[in-house]
């Protein structure tokens, strides 16, 4: 039991013929403190919210049941803007899906700098697909489409880094597609040209 004895041992001495008066001691039991305290770090334990894990929300499209199933994926080439995640946190990209391996797209490379980064490549194509949709080119429900095609060199911060640039510049049509050959021939090639090893 914790306790403490706060008495004095010594005192006055009196005159003859006093009496010496009895001196009670103060004593403060700190058991129910140590328990309190206890109960109180438990508490605190148990109501206190332990760190959430952080999760990306990712909003699937919508599935119309009227469309045809070769319809269903088409993009146009006009509105299509691919990204290529490569290695060292280099970007390239080009317009277009670059369908026909004949006709090499003329492939670009930057990188997620605030200023001529992947952000100005992004506000330029949406800027464009709204013009064509003005000028009649484009129907109404004709969006910018980025698709993302990360490189088996590239970082994962890479890939959650262009997906928060397609939050932010409000992209809403993009899709994460798996880097095809052509792809990552388009990538030697321009590494080799530019002398990037």
């Amino acid at each position: 039991m914790a306790e403490m004895d706060t008495s004095s041992g010594g005192g006055h001495k009196k005159g003859p013929g006093v009496k010496k008066g009895k001196k009670l001691s103060t004593r403060i039991d700190l058991t129910p403190m140590v328990d309190l305290g206890f109960l109180l770090i438990t508490f605190f334990m148990y109501t206190t919210t332990l760190a959430k894990p952080k999760t990306m929300e990712i909003n699937m499209p919508y599935k119309d049941p009227n469309l045809k199933e070769e319809e269903k994926n088409k993009i146009k080439e006009s509105v299509a803007l691919t990204i290529l995640l490569s290695k060292n946190h280099k970007i390239y990209y080009y317009e277009g899906m670059a369908t026909d391996p004949t006709k090499p797209p003329d492939l670009k490379a930057t990188t997620f700098a605030q200023k001529n980064g992947i952000r100005d490549e992004i506000i330029a194509k949406k800027k464009m697909v709204d013009g064509m949709k003005a000028s009649g080119a484009l129907g109404p429900k004709d969006e910018t489409t980025v698709l993302i095609k990360p490189d088996t060199t590239s970082t994962y911060s890479d890939l959650v880094n262009i997906l928060d640039e397609m939050n932010i510049n409000d992209v809403r049509v993009y899709a994460i597609i798996d880097i095809s050959d052509v792809d990552q021939n388009f990538i030697k090639e321009t590494e080799l040209a530019n002398g990037i090893k």
